[in-house]
């Protein structure tokens, strides 16, 4: 069967995270977004472990299901379903090598509590479990895979976000240049690679040292409802074996489901204290250093990825998995009703149009547009017809700040002195 999952997102005990952000919030707003598996998140956190451990009960091989009495009974009837989560966790490796700081952030799901358990004990040795949900540790991110394998052989490390500049495996930054350089001669134990939102599967397909690895898409969800933002179509057996066979295998993974990558805080290279985006030929022409200030720009992933690639945009390896991408559907009804994302009239249409057609993802991705309209929203249904076909038009994001996306309407660029910035 095919079912959505979203393996990477955090706890309440994460830096700057939503107190929503409990096994109540996120089996709730599962429902609401049409995720069948979802990542606990920050399993390392030991006063989250023992939440997860005393709210969650053994479901499908290597699955949980929040019990009974902690279930929360606020989904409308046609979002209701049972929801599965995944031991998950996310590790932040800051350490030097090559003479180089490195800070390399990495996925890590495991199929029990006592695998995950074992894995905490190692870690606790290095650095504080309990200071973040991610926790920061001076580990060298091949040494953290070694943990994991020794510690839990049916566990996987999945390097996270990998072209972010600051914090990835392939970073202009802090990264390294290949899988090769970071994890050596434990390489062949990746099997899977997250892309991260300002990355799409089409960007990496220009890496011919890819083509094995399995590229997977996770929200990285810091609130609820940023929750399925990216996430993974996997057409196979809701369990733990089965998931992870088709991560390491790509037999039962039928591909993802996108941010426009565009949009990504770190797509296009630039200098946000000036407000400055470049395209990666600007960036080049002006030397890497910001026009207004002369300090140097942050790299973006659109100008790393073709620094690394070894192959022409729009090329697609054979047998890759498609992708689709999409706007959440709460960002397209406050553009089609040109009011706030957060306002109380997005909230009301947003539960309107899920009472009626199901869940958000069935909506964007499945039911017809005339039957949204004859919902009474001819608009949010132009909206998704657009952006089904990929009418859209977007002002990229740089150096940290997310791009700008409109259906209706051109995006506003910033401007440098009069004349448009370069992108």
């Amino acid at each position: 069967m095919k079912y959505i999952a979203d393996f990477h997102v955090h706890s309440k005990y994460s830096r700057a995270t939503s107190p929503e952000m409990s096994p109540e919030g996120l089996w709730r707003w599962s429902q609401l977004k049409g995720i069948k598996v979802v990542g606990t998140g920050d399993f390392t956190h030991p006063v989250w472990s023992a939440e997860l451990q005393e709210k969650l009960e053994p479901a499908a091989e290597g699955l949980f299901a929040l019990k009974k009495k902690f279930r929360p009974d606020t989904a409308p009837e046609s979002c209701k379903t049972d929801i599965s989560f995944i031991l998950s966790a996310e590790i932040s490796c800051i350490y030097r090598k090559n003479d180089k700081t490195r800070k390399v952030h990495c996925i890590v799901i495991a199929p029990a509590f006592d695998d995950a358990l074992r894995i905490n004990k190692r870690l606790s040795l290095i650095g504080n479990l309990s200071a973040d949900g991610r926790p920061i540790l001076g580990l060298d991110a091949k040494e953290l895979l070694k943990i994991v394998m020794e510690e839990s052989p049916d566990a996987l490390l999945i390097p996270a976000h990998i072209w972010t500049p600051h914090f990835s495996v392939f970073g202009a930054v802090s990264g390294f240049d290949s899988l090769e350089e970071c994890f050596e001669e434990l390489t062949p134990h990746i099997h899977a690679l997250e892309t991260g939102l300002s990355s799409n599967p089409q960007m990496n397909w220009r890496l011919s040292c890819l083509d094995a690895i399995t590229l997977i898409s996770n929200s990285d969800a810091h609130s609820t409802r940023k929750l399925g933002r990216e996430a993974n179509i996997l057409d196979a057996e809701i369990s733990y074996p089965a998931i992870l066979s088709a991560l390491k295998t790509r037999r039962g993974f039928a591909g993802t489901i996108e941010f426009y990558p565009e949009e990504g805080k770190y797509y296009a290279d630039g200098h946000r204290a000036c407000g400055v985006c470049l395209s990666p030929e600007e960036t080049i022409r002006h030397n890497y250093l910001c026009p207004v200030c002369g300090k140097k720009v942050t790299v973006g992933v659109l100008h790393r990825v073709a620094r690394l690639a070894d192959r022409q945009d729009g090329f697609k390896p054979k047998g890759a998995p498609s992708y689709q991408s999409i706007i959440p559907l709460a960002e397209i009804i406050a553009e089609a009703r040109q009011v706030g994302v957060n306002s109380k009239a997005v909230e009301k249409i947003y539960f309107q149009l899920l009472e009626e057609h199901g869940n958000e993802f069935r909506i964007l991705l499945e039911v017809p547009v005339e039957d949204i309209e004859r919902s009474g929203f001819p608009r949010v249904a132009e909206a998704i017809a657009g952006m089904r076909a990929n009418r859209i038009c977007i002002a990229p994001g740089y150096d940290g700040e997310f791009g700008k996306i409109k259906i209706f309407e051109k995006v506003k660029r910033k401007e440098l002195k009069g004349q448009a910035l370069l992108f």
